[in-house]
């Protein structure tokens, strides 16, 4: 019998952890200590997997459903959801440690000491107040030479260098 958002609520344990199936694999696993976890039990490989999907209520019925589903297209296109959502994590921690701003300041902590602390004061100040708003956190391999000129030109206020 598939759960119901009062069930879930109501469901308490006192001594061990308590499993409420819904089906198709989806179950909310619920600890002694009050907190309560979606999980998904699938097969990929043949071998049996466990996806945690997140927690009630933060991720509702409705959702985890919703998530399972998704997770369920995945195996039937021959994907692993959980090596999928590894591989998603992978391409958006790339992306912010290539960002325009995390490659700026590692450039900046490499070169600070060659250069006097006035000088490298100002050359953060200027990376934080003109280059970062703009192109900060775009990867380096998306920027474009207009984009740089656009910033440029946007902050060569008098007086600059």
């Amino acid at each position: 019998m598939p759960l119901t958002d009062t069930a879930i609520r109501n469901a308490r344990t006192e001594s061990k952890p308590l499993k409420l199936f819904d089906g198709g694999g989806l179950f909310l696993l619920i600890n002694p200590a009050g907190g309560k976890w979606w999980r998904l039990k699938y097969r990929f490989a043949g071998k049996e997997k466990l996806l945690s999907i997140g927690t009630y209520p933060t991720v509702s019925l409705k959702e985890a459903r919703e998530r399972r589903e998704e997770a369920k297209k995945l195996l039937s296109q021959g994907v692993d959801p959980g090596e999928h959502r590894k591989a998603v994590k992978a391409s958006v921690r790339a992306a912010v440690e290539d960002a325009f701003e995390t490659v700026a300041r590692e450039w900046h902590a490499r070169n600070k000491d060659v250069w006097t602390p006035s000088h490298a004061e100002k050359i953060l100040a200027r990376l934080q107040g003109d280059l970062f708003p703009l192109i900060g956190a775009k990867p380096i391999k998306e920027i474009a030479a207009p984009e740089i000129l656009i910033a440029l030109r946007k902050n060569s206020g008098a007086g600059r260098c």
